[in-house]
């Protein structure tokens, strides 16, 4: 029982893995096309950092905040569409990656990464840090919670996302009932 546990588990973060690098990098591919950039290359394999490259690119703040936004909201949109624990562990993991890459990537200084990007492109410090805090603040109470839930010996992650209604049964935080 408990390796089958652990298996799921290493299997959710797989998928959540392939698809926080997905959906960041499409976001700016996404943003760069719609502002009339124009792709030169791109690599989305997830086993490495993905990556493209708009040459020109008329709005390269767009483009790089498109990866961050959409990498955030399309996981959570589905996640709110399909309402199974397994959708929201996968979300979690993507808000939270999202932060901990930009503030990661802020102190590496790696001129090839998101955040000294922007910075170069004259995103106020502000904006970046009030992102950071946001993501990682979220997405580790919910990707937290979402561990708890898959780990879990009386939760079954394929369960719709639990919501409370007055009467309900009380859940514990990982949102399965307490027995």
């Amino acid at each position: 029982m408990m390796t089958r546990r652990i298996v799921r588990f290493a299997i959710l973060l797989i998928v959540s893995w392939v698809v926080m690098t997905f959906t960041h990098e499409m976001g700016h591919i996404v943003g760069g096309t719609c502002c009339g950039g124009t792709l030169k290359t791109a690599d989305l394999l997830p086993w490495h950092l993905p990556y493209s490259i708009f040459e020109p690119d008329p709005r390269p703040v767009v483009t790089l905040w498109s990866g961050l936004i959409l990498g955030v909201l399309v996981p959570v949109g589905l996640a709110m569409v399909i309402r199974q624990e397994w959708m929201w562990f996968v979300a979690n993991f993507c808000v939270l990656a999202n932060g901990a890459y930009i503030a990661t990537a802020w102190q590496s200084g790696e001129r090839y990464l998101d955040t000294p990007k922007l910075l170069e492109h004259g995103v106020s410090p502000i904006a970046i840090g009030l992102y950071c805090i946001l993501t990682i603040g979220f997405g580790y109470v919910g990707f937290r919670r979402s561990c708890i839930s898959a780990l879990s010996q009386q939760c079954d992650i394929g369960q719709q996302h639990p919501v409370d209604k007055p009467g309900d049964t009380p859940r514990s935080p990982a949102g399965c009932e307490n027995k």
